[in-house]
């Protein structure tokens, strides 16, 4: 259970005291400024706060409490604000929402309904502070940059542990986006050869005109514009290891070659017939279907054989387990930058629900797109484009409620003419309730909505 810290901004005592005397077994500190606020925030870091807008030395206005919310969001940006207006401030509740508060409440409010509301705010931030702690900690093995919890994947990386020591060729299969480099890398950073070079050649981004010459490497006038000598993947990797990315998609002429460096570990130049021994171990990698390749005879049978005497299966996002979550928070640590960016509960919802047929390297894309996208703290659905297009005919049944729920809020303001308190007693809702959809859906109360 974690040490639970209340803040109480609120400029009037007696509301301030009453507040105070709702919470027992919580450390609950109050402030009646913005300057002790500051104080406070930096000395007892609250996981919790509600903010009344109105501060010195504009109790009657609203500027003061919108730059201390603006100083909480760059001081704890954690932290869950809840805005505390007065009758005639619920204009500015939606400009408190989207400047990073969580809720709002307007007064006055009942020691129950604060009871509630504070204690909704602490499981939320105690949520959030495990997804944080999720995507931050270090992989359970020490495979190097994978991370992981499921089963499956947990399976692979103690089958990649035990190869490591070893000099085995190694043949990693997957789809494409999986992550073959990284376990790949993994491997040699926990070999013998881990102070030795990686060297990594796509067998299927090079013509093939190209590609020998990429691997071997040539010598000055072998081709026409080989105007000097140049040394391959292969000879660079010496002492190291080679990774054959896309193994599959090698021409069948090259397979020979590489076959015969298998197995004599030694590499002639294009236009040499001088052999260079090479130590070098070789990983393999492909999305293709090798046993049936060899069936058509696209794919040497030898050389699978030699190149897959250890095989590893990678498998794809959608069979593992508990890892798209994982993955997603930390990859968005890797790239908000400054940004203090969340994963909303729609977010997560249409994560978890998503088939990922381009694995973590579209997850990965839809994370960096959504830093970019993201109007405020938290991301969405949309901000991932994982919604569908309107034209479409939605499947998902939280997103059909979703769009249902969104379309009466605007029909009922429409109705009210966007009037709130009359719309939310037309959609048998709160205010406050009301208002947090606004936040939801992109709603506002202000203009008619599309």
């Amino acid at each position: 259970m974690i040490d639970r810290r209340l803040l109480i901004i609120e400029d009037d005592p007696g509301l301030a005291s009453q507040m105070r005397w709702c919470f027992s077994d919580i450390g609950v500190f109050t402030a009646a400024t913005a300057r002790e606020a500051e104080g406070l925030l930096r000395k007892e870091e609250p996981q919790v706060i509600t903010l009344d807008l109105g501060l010195p030395p504009d109790p009657g206005g609203t500027s003061a409490g919108f730059e201390l919310l603006e100083l909480i969001g760059s001081l704890m940006p954690g932290s869950k604000v809840i805005v505390i207006t007065g009758r005639e401030e619920h204009e500015h509740a939606v400009e408190a929402i989207a400047r990073g508060a969580y809720d709002y409440y307007q007064k006055p409010i009942d020691g129950d309904t604060l009871s509630f509301v504070v204690e909704r705010a602490f499981k939320l931030w105690e949520l959030e502070s495990e997804n944080r702690q999720l995507a931050s900690r270090a992989s359970p093995t020490p495979l190097a940059g994978l991370v992981t919890e499921s089963a499956s994947m947990l399976a692979v990386t103690k089958q990649a542990q035990r190869v490591a020591p070893t000099d085995a060729t190694v043949l990693i299969l997957g789809e494409t986006g999986t992550g073959k480099e990284v376990v790949a890398r993994a491997i040699h950073g926990l070999s013998k050869r881990a102070d030795g070079p990686f060297a990594a050649i796509n067998c299927a981004a090079i013509p093939e005109n190209l590609l020998e010459s990429e691997l071997f490497g040539h010598e000055k006038g072998a081709f026409t514009g080989a105007t000097g000598r140049k040394i391959g993947k292969i000879e660079a990797a010496n002492g190291g290891t080679l990774l054959l990315d896309e193994i599959g998609d090698m021409p069948l002429p090259l397979q020979a070659k590489i076959l015969r460096f298998l197995q004599e570990r030694t590499v002639e130049r294009v236009g040499s017939t001088s052999e260079i021994p090479v130590d070098v171990r070789v990983i393999s990698a492909t999305h293709r279907d090798l046993e049936a390749m060899q069936q058509d005879n696209s794919f040497r049978e030898d050389l699978y054989f030699r190149i897959g005497e250890i095989t590893l299966r990678l498998p794809p996002l959608r069979e593992r387990k508990g890892d798209v979550i994982l993955l997603a928070n930390n990859l968005l640590s890797r790239h908000m930058g400054e940004r203090r960016l969340q994963l909303s509960s729609e977010a997560t919802s249409a994560l978890e629900s998503w088939s990922w047929p381009g694995n973590i390297r579209e997850l990965e894309n839809r994370i960096k797109r959504a830093c970019i996208m993201a109007d405020g703290p938290y991301i969405s659905a949309r901000d991932l484009e994982l919604v569908e297009e309107e034209d479409d005919a939605p499947l998902n049944l939280k997103q059909v409620r979703a769009e249902a729920e969104r379309e009466a809020i605007i029909r009922a303001l429409q109705r009210s003419r966007n009037n709130v308190s009359q719309a939310a007693r037309l959609l048998g809702i709160s205010r406050p309730t009301l208002y947090n959809l606004f936040s939801k859906y992109g709603v506002s109360a202000e203009s008619d909505d599309d």
